[in-house]
């Protein structure tokens, strides 16, 4: 007797838990509809009973193809098939509701691809999504779903290789027929599969051994296969004759030599005649005379203090005919009533030097110290640069560095900054100068102070089609108190033979006399520049080839599963949320999608990027 009352005790205990332990959030209610807004676009069946608004819970109010745990706090099972839907499915939005573990969708229209987010429903069994529509690739996050029992993702139009899922051990049905999978049958624990078709796809290769549980129906349709249960055996592999390969070796050896000479003759040969050209044009600028009016900065360099005429490091800047124009100084307490005289008096220092110009640290008598970029080879008017300074200076941002003054000739063009002491945010993360922790905390903070600067910039200058260019980390420079400044926004120099700064397939060419003609790709160019800026934080790799090699390597490493490896090894040591930085990673390869028109706005990147911070802020609040 005691015992049954003690059992009903108990019982009763645990019930009450379940009942007052919260049930599906309302971020998890919100993410179901978008799940099914994109599901069934504008396709509602205005049935009475079918739910799926923010304003019922799927539970209680029993939503079209919801079933919940016994407690009715928790979705466990969506089920909706044949409804006729012909949307996408957000893997996304359905994998907030964690403990799902049933999602079927077959025999509907659904088309688009399966994300890697399926692998956030880390508890799902079940996953059906037959008769559809879907294309592309089976991603390989499906192998982080260790629950998984049934995998049916047949007639389909799914492409590309069939994924490694080995590792779901526990996988009792997988069914992939008539899709359009190619390559090789990947591994799979045979001995427990209790289903298994991948007949009518493309695959080639030999059938793995499936330990005499499955017939030949489950492989026909694809051409390539050989071996068992198939009748048509596999070929014996081919054996390389030893000889002809040593051989076939030494001859490919040789030309390669034979090349590598031949380019090191032409390299020399240009070295060479590079050499003789500087030493001619140093000659020339030796013998001219006061009346070019040449303008001649010189600089601190080694080769001034040797008594050289002209440094290397000199800004020089000659006007023919018509005189020299004045230096152009805008509002700024810094310098007000700076004269080009004063940097002509002033000592010059090279910090920098690119494709198309140098940066100079020039230190005035009064002790100011100022950075000053000269431009080169920017095929633009007098008129159209001193219009595109003033338009750039009336949008003013404070963590967008401001123009200072700016000097406009026919040959070239000077533009005057404040000198940042503090360096570059390339520094600062490969270099680690000043001492500074460059920690994950500061990393969220400089990436949402610099999107949101862009958003501003891009918002300001959008009907003048002016964009930054060349956004990088090493124009990102950080002020007296550490906060990031954009430097050289919008004075990069754009033709169509110099697309360096441009992400793969953006195109286009800038109509100076018409900024806003041709100008379509230019700003999703620096949303571009801005995902690579991301990867480089979130990574701690140097960004060559303009970040494509970067971007091919952590899309590489996602697709191998390797996500958490991409993240630098000082930020996974201090504990940073693997969670947030997986979202700014998201956000990162949305910027450097392939086709620009595919890439959000800088506004939607600076929206999610704050929302990410504001997650950061509030989980360490809470912790303390």
């Amino acid at each position: 007797m005691m015992d049954r009352v003690y059992f009903w005790v108990v019982f009763m205990a645990f019930f009450l838990l379940l009942s007052v332990t919260s049930a599906e959030t309302v971020q998890v209610r919100e993410a179901l509809v978008q799940f099914m807004e994109k599901l069934a676009p504008g396709n509602n069946p205005g049935d009475e009973n079918w739910g799926w608004n923010i304003s019922s819970d799927p539970c209680i109010d029993a939503w079209k193809g919801i079933s919940c745990d016994i407690s009715m706090q928790f979705v466990k099972k969506i089920v909706l098939d044949q409804l006729n839907f012909t949307g996408v499915l957000d893997a996304a939005s359905v994998c907030s509701a964690k403990n799902l573990a049933v999602l079927s969708l077959s025999n509907n229209n659904v088309s688009g691809m399966l994300t890697y987010d399926i692998s956030n429903c880390t508890r799902l069994t079940h996953l059906y999504l037959h008769g559809n529509n879907f294309s592309g690739n089976l991603p390989g996050s499906l192998s982080r779903l260790s629950n998984l029992k049934r995998l049916v993702v047949s007639d389909n139009r799914f492409s590309g290789g069939i994924p490694d899922i080995s590792r779901v051990s526990g996988l009792l049905t997988f069914l992939a027929q008539n899709n359009q999978f190619d390559g090789v049958i990947p591994k799979f624990e045979f001995s427990n599969l209790e289903e298994f078709n991948v007949s009518n796809n493309n695959l080639s290769g030999s059938i793995p051994d499936v330990e005499g549980r499955f017939n030949a129906s489950s492989f026909l349709g694809n051409p390539g296969l050989c071996g068992k249960p198939l009748p048509n055996t596999c070929p014996p592999p081919v054996a390389e004759k030893k000889g002809s390969s040593s051989k076939m070796y030494l001859i490919y050896l040789g030309y390669v030599l034979i090349g590598l000479i031949l380019v090191s003759l032409i390299a020399l040969k240009v070295i060479r005649k590079n050499k003789r050209k500087e030493k001619k044009e140093i000659a020339k600028k030796g013998l001219q005379t006061d009346a070019t009016k040449d303008k001649i900065i010189s600089s601190t360099s080694s080769e001034s203090k040797r008594g050289g005429n002209i440094s290397e490091y000199s800004i020089t800047s000659v006007e023919s005919g018509m005189g020299s124009s004045s230096l152009v100084v805008l509002s700024s307490p810094v310098v007000n009533g700076l004269k080009f005289e004063d940097l002509l008096r002033s000592p010059a220092e090279l910090i920098g030097r690119g494709r198309h110009g140098s940066l100079y640290k020039v230190t005035l008598n009064s002790g100011v110290t100022l950075a000053v970029k000269r431009i080169r080879d920017w095929d633009i008017s007098r008129d159209d640069f001193k219009k595109r300074v003033h338009i750039i200076d009336q949008v003013k941002h404070p963590n967008v560095m401001p123009i200072i003054a700016y000097y406009c000739s026919s040959q070239e063009q000077l533009v005057v900054y404040e000198f940042q002491q503090n360096g570059s945010l390339f520094r600062l993360l490969h270099g680690s100068e000043n001492g500074h922790l460059f920690d994950w905390g500061s990393r969220l903070s400089v990436t949402a102070r610099i999107a949101e600067a862009l958003a501003f910039m891009h918002e300001g200058l959008q009907g003048d089609g002016i964009a930054h260019g060349n956004l990088k980390s090493s124009n990102i420079l950080l002020n007296n108190g550490m906060e990031p400044c954009i430097s050289e926004y919008g004075l990069s120099v754009v033709n169509n033979q110099d697309s360096s700064f441009l992400a793969p397939n953006d195109s286009f060419q800038e109509n100076t006399s018409s900024p806003v003609n041709n100008m379509s790709n230019a700003f999703k160019a620096d949303v571009y520049g801005l995902g690579i800026l991301l990867l480089e934080l979130l990574t701690g790799k140097l960004v060559q080839n303009n970040g494509f090699d970067l971007g091919l390597w952590v899309n590489s490493a996602i697709r191998e599963e390797w996500t958490v490896e991409v993240f630098d090894k000082t930020l996974i040591a201090e504990g940073a949320s693997e969670e947030r930085m997986v979202n700014l990673l998201q956000i990162a390869l949305k910027c450097i999608n392939s086709s620009p028109e595919e890439r959000p706005s800088m506004r939607e990147v600076s929206v999610i990027i704050n929302s990410i911070k504001e997650y950061e802020e509030k989980s360490l609040s809470s912790e303390a």
